[in-house]
This record gives C-alpha cells, sequence and structure tokens, in this order.
C-alpha cells in the first residue's frame, strides 16, 4: 500500500514509520521544512525509545521518505492519514479542528484517484463526517471514502503499543474502505490481535471514552491517597487489593501528583465541552479534570509542609519534570505547575531530567538546570522525585543526604519507603497516600 501520512508529531511520526515497517510505502508530509530537513538528515525531533533505529531501517530499504510537498505524497496514494495536532482551542474547551480541516481540504485538491482519508488525531464526534463535506466541496470530482482510526499509543512505549496493540479501531462507512484499512493492518490481522470494525461515531466515541476513563482511574485513586493519609491507610497497598479484582484491574492505580500529558488534559476538557453542547452532562468527568488541578495544588502545600511551612530562600532540587518517563514531553506536566509554585514563593529550584531539559528551559524560566541528581541534591533543603525515570529509582540516598543542607525527601512518585529514607539518614520523608515519616517525630 502508499501511504501519506500528513503531520510529523508524535502520532504521525510513529505511526507513519511504523507502517514502513510493516512493509507499506510511507511518506511523511509536514509543513515545517526545518522539522523535514532534520528528519531527512536521519535527526528523530522527539524522544520515544527505539524510534530512531526502527527509522534508520526502514529509510535505508527506500520504504519511507519526508518531503513538505503534500501534493506529491497524497497523488496515487491508498490512503492519506491525517495526524496533525487537535489542542485544546482557548476560550471555550473544544478542541481545535482548524489544523484537521486546513489538512483535509489541501489533501482535497492532491487526490488523483480513489483513496481513504483516514482522521489519526482525536477528533470530537461528528468531525469525519465534516471532513466528508469539506472533501467534497473542494473537489466534487473526488473519489474517497473517510475513515477514523485513532491511536492508543503511550509515550515512551509507542513502537512496542503499535506492533502489539490491545485493539485497533477503525470507523468506516464502505466495505471498500474497510478492504483498504484492513490491507494496511494486515500483519496484525496475521497476528490475531483484535481490530474493530464500526461506524464512525463509534469509533471517535471510543478514543475520548477510554482516556476519560483512565484519567478518572487515575484521579480516583489520587483521591482515595488523600483519604489514606487522614485515617494512617496505605494507598499501595488499597491499590494492590483494588488491581487484584478482575473488574478493575492494577493498571492507572499508582497515586502521585495527577494526570498529564498530550492526551488526557485535552481529550476530558473536549468530552466535557461535547457533553455540554449535547445537553448530556459529562458530571463525572468534569469532576476530574476539576480534581485533578486540586491534586497538583496539594503537591505544592505537601512541600512547603515538608520545609515547616515556608520554601522563600530555600534550595530544592527536584528530580524529573516531564509529565511521564522515557519521553521529552512537557505538555501538562505536573510539574508545569508544582514548580513555578515554589519560585513564585521564593524557593530557589534546580531540575535534573534526562529529557525534559530542551522544552524545559522555555516552560520553567528561573530554574537551574544540572545534569546529575547529586549535583541537584548538594546543599539543597528539599529533594522533590516528580517523575520517576529509572535513574531516580536506585538512587545513593545514603549519599544523597550526606551532601544536602537539610535531608528532606518528597516522594512524589512512591518510588521509596519511609524506613529505607529515614534509615539512609534523611530527617524527614512525605509521600503520596503512605507515612509520612521524621526523625524524632
Amino acid at each position: 500500500m502508499k501511504i501519506a501520512m500528513i503531520g510529523t508529531g508524535y502520532v504521525g511520526l510513529v505511526s507513519g514509520v511504523c507502517f514502513s515497517d510493516f512493509g507499506h510505502e510511507v511518506v511523511c508530509v509536514d509543513k515545517n521544512p526545518d522539522k523535514i530537513g532534520l528528519l531527512n538528515e536521519g535527526v528523530v525531533p522527539i524522544y520515544e525509545p527505539g524510534l530512531d533505529r526502527l527509522m534508520e531501517t526502514n529509510v535505508a530499504a527506500g520504504r519511507l521518505s519526508f518531503t513538505t510537498d503534500l501534493a506529491a505524497a497524497v497523488a496515487g496514494a491508498d490512503a492519506v492519514f491525517i495526524a496533525v495536532g487537535t489542542p485544546t482551542r482557548r476560550g471555550d474547551g473544544h478542541a481545535d479542528l482548524s489544523y484537521v480541516l486546513s489538512a483535509a481540504e489541501e489533501i482535497a485538491g492532491a487526490l488523483t484517484g480513489y483513496a481513504v482519508v483516514v482522521t489519526k488525531s482525536t477528533v470530537p464526534v461528528g468531525t469525519n463526517r465534516k471532513l466528508k463535506e469539506v472533501i467534497a466541496r473542494a473537489n466534487p470530482q473526488a473519489e474517497f471514502d473517510v475513515a477514523s482510526n485513532p491511536e492508543f499509543l503511550r509515550e515512551g512505549a509507542a513502537i512496542d503499543d503499535f506492533m502489539r496493540p490491545d485493539r485497533v479501531v477503525v470507523g468506516v462507512e464502505s466495505d471498500r474502505a474497510a478492504a483498504v484499512m484492513a490491507a494496511i493492518y494486515r500483519p496484525l490481522y496475521l497476528r490475531e490481535f483484535p481490530i474493530i470494525t464500526t461506524d464512525l461515531e463509534s469509533a471517535e466515541m471510543i478514543k475520548y471514552a477510554a482516556n476519560a476513563f483512565l484519567a478518572t482511574k487515575i484521579t480516583f485513586i489520587n483521591e482515595i491517597a488523600a483519604l489514606c493519609e487522614r485515617v494512617g491507610a496505605d494507598v499501595k497497598q488499597v491499590a494492590k487489593g483494588m488491581g487484584l479484582d478482575g473488574r478493575i484491574g492494577n493498571k492507572f492505580l499508582h497515586a502521585g501528583p495527577g494526570y498529564g500529558g498530550s492526551c488526557f488534559p485535552k481529550d476530558t476538557t473536549a468530552l466535557a465541552r461535547i457533553g455540554q453542547d449535547h445537553a448530556v452532562p459529562m458530571q463525572i468527568v468534569e469532576t476530574v479534570i476539576k480534581v485533578n488541578d486540586e491534586i497538583r495544588r496539594r503537591m505544592v502545600d505537601k512541600i512547603v509542609d515538608l520545609l515547616g511551612g515556608r520554601v522563600a530562600g530555600k534550595v530544592i532540587a527536584v528530580l524529573g519534570v516531564t509529565f511521564k518517563p522515557n519521553t521529552d514531553d512537557m505538555r501538562e506536566a505536573p510539574s508545569l505547575t508544582i514548580v513555578p509554585a515554589l519560585i513564585g514563593a521564593g524557593a530557589r529550584v534546580r531540575v535534573v531530567d534526562p529529557q525534559g531539559r530542551r522544552e524545559g528551559e522555555t516552560l520553567l524560566p528561573g530554574v537551574e538546570w544540572v545534569e546529575d541528581a547529586y549535583i541537584a541534591a548538594e546543599r539543597a533543603d528539599a529533594l522533590v522525585l516528580l517523575t520517576e525515570w529509572n535513574e531516580f529509582r536506585a538512587l545513593d540516598l545514603q549519599r544523597l543526604a550526606g551532601v544536602m543542607a537539610n535531608p528532606a525527601m518528597a516522594d512524589l512518585r512512591n518510588v521509596y519507603s519511609a524506613d529505607e529514607v529515614i534509615g539512609a539518614g534523611f530527617t524527614d520523608y512525605v509521600s503520596v497516600g503512605r507515612d509520612s515519616r521524621s526523625v524524632g517525630a
């Protein structure tokens, strides 16, 4: 199959590279000539483990290329995937479809024969029918179908998710479009991964419903964690007891500073707005959004309380600022609330993150960037573990305590236990939904 992938952001680039690894001929298109220049030089503009090697392999095999020329990429394509951004629109919370609709108009003028125009971007219910109207209006002679094929890629594990998915969702209106999509995903059909073929609206809704449910699960355990702190329970044990129930499962039951990233914040907001527009308020989702914001502020309070109620003039070392490990993505990361709040209260903040500095230098003005956790901790008054990168999971706690002016830790990912932290020489330890400990208390 010949595939044109419009957009080389996270979704478009990962999907394009993986489709080429399936054996298809893939051309990835982007309006940004600098980005295309980097890709043609073999430079991956995002951090995703394994993506650079997979891209190099398929470029060398002649199956993968990059261009700014949309018309050339679309001409003769069997499928044209739209994978451009749908950020939250300022003012009303809806998904901004301007990039999607603009791409559809350009695609319409470039179609030279039958093709399936596939939406990979996360879009509100009804968008694919709107795209169909846009394309037909822009090019009445165009022979095409539309399809909805939402992505379910976890940053940091995207390649494995694409190659070994829990499911693939395909929304189509015709047998012809279904056949094209089946040919594209043939390697997954052969390995019997679940592929759900449904109508356009159901495919669009599946994406929003799935992300909103996962965000709800995260927020629920974070609320339980707050209660655990008051009643003396351990949220890790509570989550384990819940997760062993097959109806619940153990994933997304890890207490912490709240969800972030490119999907959950904007998709919960968009779903809430869709519900309001259709007079079916998404009351649970609206509450999830509100509580997630409150959780971040609660984390700031934890750090302030750890330092006796005042952080002005204090040095705070922050380990990790990306919204999760194994990515350089800073979008809606809890750090973007927590770190500015500490700086605003007069703290001096040092940050170390394996991949976050490139975006973080712009998003977190006023912090001092260092390359090593032990350097960050020197003469610090508190250590805050905010993103659970592997290199922060096996720290020499005794060494850290030894270089700090005031060995106190706020473990906001529950990586360590109070016993091991206090035993290593720290005087104060707080976590989320579990035991907090102070020497002599």
